[in-house]
């Protein structure tokens, strides 16, 4: 049975296959004869998007080169076609007819084979690979690699995907742009910014190349399950040798386009233990401490002190809420000031975090702020841990004094009465009230009486019902965060108001107030600001884009204001335009 009969059958197969199921996999090769000194490509082609690609052993062959993954998206006449592609470069072991054996990959949840393919090696030719295609020797010399920490992390556990472009020595790029930039559903995720391109020295598949990282990011997953990575994608144009020398004996290089990519990579995030959970526990991941302080522990009635709720250390600071602060009726405490001070690197969120409560008290005595506990899932021993503060006094030494219905224990104990006994002891109880119904209808069995009697019983549905609707509202972390950015927001373009005659403090406190409004209404962080993606998530809002303009030259101006001088008509005019632009944003934002 000759190679052509093999052919014919093979495309006869993938046509059926195709027709009935419109998925195609199949493993194609450059050549399928070769010297034992050449080398060969192998492309393992589908035309949908799979995971889970497992290629053959190759165990008769060096893998020299790959994979090398490329994507291929086009429109025809209105119909996509869609090619995706892992390339491998194999070089012969020795002489002799091998099988390179099935690939697999899981497409629409269904596994996919290629069919074996029969390559001959025979004795060394003269010229290895002929001309060799400059496509193919870009395909060679030039890797695109995602690098993922962890492939199998906790929830909002971080993990890092660190981009770097290998290149051979033969080879070079003379430039490079992204195609496609990947898009993290289901995780929080950060950019670390890179400061310039450093070449750097490595190897890859154990052969000397040269890299530069690329982009760097860190990932807190926010689901459990198998999550998928998008890849990036890189357009590159590459310097390949002709294998030519110009009159000086310097090679003579060739430029060649290419498409590369990182490929897909899956995460499997495993869920946080049920055993052991604490009842409190709010999602902290990492490693904390946790500290209760107040600015004084003495002072008068109506004075202030600030009782401050902090967390620091390594972890998800930015994705968890702190706990609440519970203080003595006697004591008014105002909305607590929320601060940040987190910086993200390669291994994650570091810093710290904080409430600041302000109380004043009313009255003299002592008040005790019970204390506060904090739970989190400590990643170093796979177990959750409770931090609980101490409990604090707060002495207020002058002020007026609470009314209190019970007898001051400082009064002399009175001396004790003989009491004499009455047989008929409840005769002082009424049955009947006057004050009630005029006309001395008994109380006892009186309308009024059952309902006094059932209202209790009436109310302990709705009791139930509203610390249901509570806990619902303590449980949804995103909305509160919304409801207090916006609360924020609101504060702040009113402090700046208060602050029209001072430059300074008027920009701080109106930049304060916009973020904290794009925090309530686009649900993005402060982290992520940058005027392209105001803009474009405002666009998709169904926002007019003169209000766009006008917020942006808002934001302008804050920034303009750090750097020259502002005179005083502007900052009242910017005080007008942000109030009137932010309420008719309101009404816009879909």
């Amino acid at each position: 049975m000759n190679f052509k009969f093999h052919i014919s059958l093979v495309a006869l197969i993938l046509f059926t296959g195709l027709v009935t199921a419109q998925v195609k996999f199949e493993a194609k090769v450059s050549k399928t004869k070769l010297g034992v000194n050449e080398r060969l490509r192998i492309d393992f082609e589908m035309n949908k998007d799979g995971d889970n690609f497992v290629p053959p052993s190759f165990r008769d062959f060096d893998v020299v080169g790959g994979p090398n993954t490329s994507v291929s998206n086009s429109w025809l006449n209105g119909k996509r076609s869609y090619t995706k592609t892992y390339s491998y470069f194999l070089a012969p072991k020795k002489r002799g007819k091998f099988t390179i054996k099935q690939a697999t990959i899981e497409i629409e949840g269904e596994i996919y084979k290629t069919f074996p393919v029969t390559i001959t090696v025979t004795a060394a030719v003269d010229k290895p690979n002929g001309n060799s295609d400059a496509s193919d020797i870009a395909s060679q010399n030039i890797h695109l690699v995602a690098e993922v920490s962890k492939s199998n992390p906790y929830l909002n556990e971080a993990i890092t995907v660190v981009y770097k472009l290998y290149v051979s020595p033969e080879t070079g790029v003379s430039n490079w742009r992204e195609k496609d930039n990947p898009r993290y559903n289901d995780f929080w995720s950060q950019n670390i910014e890179i400061k310039g391109l450093n070449i750097q020295k490595g190897l890859y598949k154990g052969e000397d190349y040269r890299y530069v990282i690329l982009r760097k990011t860190v990932l807190y997953p926010q689901k459990t399950g198998k999550l998928k990575l998008e890849p990036l994608v890189l357009d590159i144009t590459v310097e390949v040798p002709t294998g030519r020398a110009d009159i000086f004996g310097r090679p003579i290089m060739t430029k060649v386009p290419k498409t590369v990519t990182a490929g897909s990579r899956t995460i499997n995030v495993k869920p946080l233990p049920e055993s052991g959970k604490p009842s409190d526990f709010k999602g902290a991941v990492g490693d904390f401490t946790f500290s209760i302080t107040t600015t004084k522990n003495q002072l008068n009635a109506t004075e202030s002190l600030q009782a401050k709720i902090e967390v620091s250390g390594e972890g998800n600071l930015k994705l968890f809420e702190l706990p609440k602060l519970t203080v003595p009726s006697s004591l008014e405490v105002y909305e607590p000031e929320h601060k940040e001070s987190v910086r993200t690197n390669l291994s994650g969120m570091q810093g710290t975090i904080s409430d600041t409560y302000t109380i004043v008290p009313q009255f003299k005595g002592k008040y005790p702020i019970p204390s506060i506990s904090f739970s989190y899932f400590d990643l170093n021993t796979e177990s959750y841990k409770r931090i609980t503060s101490d409990e604090l006094v707060v002495d207020v030494l002058e002020g007026p004094t609470a009314t209190i219905a019970t007898t001051d224990s400082s009064e002399p104990p009175t001396s004790k009465q003989p009491v004499r006994p009455n047989s008929n002891t409840f005769a002082f109880i009424k049955t009947s009230a006057n004050w009630i119904n005029k006309q001395s209808t008994p109380f006892f069995n009186s309308n009024t009486f059952w309902s006094l009697l059932l209202l209790p019983f009436l109310a302990i549905p709705f009791a139930i019902f509203v610390r249901r609707k509570k806990e619902e509202r303590d449980a949804d972390v995103q909305g509160n965060k919304i409801r207090k950015a916006d609360k924020l927001a609101r504060r702040y373009l009113s402090e700046a108001k208060k602050n029209l005659n001072d430059k300074a403090l008027f920009y701080v406190a109106l930049e304060k107030a916009l973020h904290n409004y794009l925090k309530a209404k686009l649900h993005i962080e402060t982290s992520d600001f940058n005027k392209e993606k105001i803009e474009s998530l405002l666009s998709k809002r169904n926002v007019e884009s003169t209000i766009i303009t006008d917020f942006l030259s808002i934001l302008e101006s804050c920034e303009l204001a750090r750097y020259t001088p502002i005179p005083h008509d502007t900052i009242k005019s910017d005080y007008d335009k942000a109030a009137k632009t932010i309420s008719t944003l309101d009404k816009q934002i879909r």
